[in-house]
């Protein structure tokens, strides 16, 4: 298999330096929930030769190069090919000193052929980084991360959702203003002849979209970001995710999410908001000991890339980054 494909992880300096207190110590143990193509991993286990890495990731494809690039690293490098919510059962009964989720699409899935992730040329990036506005690409309608052929895939979500539901999930997933009408362009065109490649779907929305939308990025891109999410029942994973990892820290532990739309960094800052407060009525003068919040912010709000690392790979250009540390174990 190729061994050369580019990948640059998002925001790799601040990644490192907010989790870099929980693994400095000897024989510390990292999550990296969203392994992906090793580009975090392989920073981590560069800068902190004593740290042991769990590596998890549902994309079989995205293991093996993965695997191959942390070679160098096999007696301190544990790889699973599993979903993120699956974190609990994998550690078992072990903790973390500290978990690294990276939300994104690598760029293996978004520009490999056949895995239908890709709206528009990749030559012609918008700005969020996500291909823009050149010739779209014919491809399967698919966006299955893992590649099981039994799963849902985008064409099953498009030529068989009612408009409601295409609707909602365009709406809920991706913040889409043009929701119903585009759900509804889809239905009247799935009548005609069903979905099965990206372009036709990316043309039906485009021409369902006002013209200026197109002067902020591809007209498609949040309806493919929608289909991903419900295609791989992101939003679910994570949700079950995100408080069981929280759960296998250590005390002084630390989580990092990078997140690269608006719902799932809400989804990410409510969580981290619930788990810094205390949990006692407005007012109370002493706060009990068993109601005191069990983790601090580490970040003041979400970190955003560098200008400078925006222009090198624009595919960084709308990562959020939030950290929290544990304080104390469970009452």
């Amino acid at each position: 298999m190729e061994t050369s494909y580019e990948h640059v992880p998002v925001m790799c300096e601040e990644v490192l330096t907010l989790l870099a207190p929980a693994v400095a110590s000897r024989d510390a143990v990292m999550v990296d929930a969203t392994l992906g193509l090793g580009g975090h991993a392989q920073a981590f286990l560069d800068g902190f030769p004593s740290l042991n890495l769990i590596g998890l990731d549902r994309d079989p494809q995205a293991i093996e190069m993965a695997r191959q690039r942390l070679a160098g690293f096999a007696d301190r490098l544990e790889v699973h090919e599993s979903t993120y919510d699956q974190i609990g059962v994998i550690l078992g009964s072990r903790r973390a000193d500290a978990v690294l989720f990276d939300l994104g699409l690598s760029s293996l899935q978004i520009d490999a052929p056949g895995r239908g992730f890709s709206y528009a040329s990749a030559s012609s990036p918008d700005e969020d980084g996500s291909p823009g506005l050149g010739p779209t690409v014919s491809d399967n309608l698919s966006m299955r991360m893992d590649g099981d052929p039994a799963k849902l895939t985008a064409a099953d979500v498009v030529n068989t959702y009612s408009v409601e539901d295409l609707s909602h999930i365009f709406r809920v997933y991706a913040d889409e203003q043009y929701a119903t009408r585009i759900a509804r362009a889809i239905v009247t065109a799935r009548e005609a002849d069903p979905f099965t490649t990206t372009a036709r779907l990316a043309a039906v929305v485009s021409a369902a979209v006002p013209v200026t939308r197109s002067r902020t990025g591809h007209p498609a891109k949040r309806v493919f970001q929608a289909l991903r999410i419900e295609v791989n029942d992101e939003r679910r994973s994570l949700e079950e995710a995100l408080p069981a990892a929280m759960n296998l820290l250590e005390v002084n532990g630390r989580m990092a999410v990078l997140s690269y739309h608006s719902g799932e960094d809400r989804f990410v800052k409510q969580r981290f908001a619930d788990a810094c407060s205390d949990h006692v009525p407005p007012g109370l003068a002493v706060v009990p000991e068993d109601r005191r919040a069990r983790f601090r912010a580490v970040t003041r709000g979400a970190l955003k890339p560098s200008q400078a690392e925006v222009t090198s790979n624009p595919r960084a250009r709308s990562a959020r980054l939030r950290a929290v540390e544990r304080l104390k174990e469970e009452a």
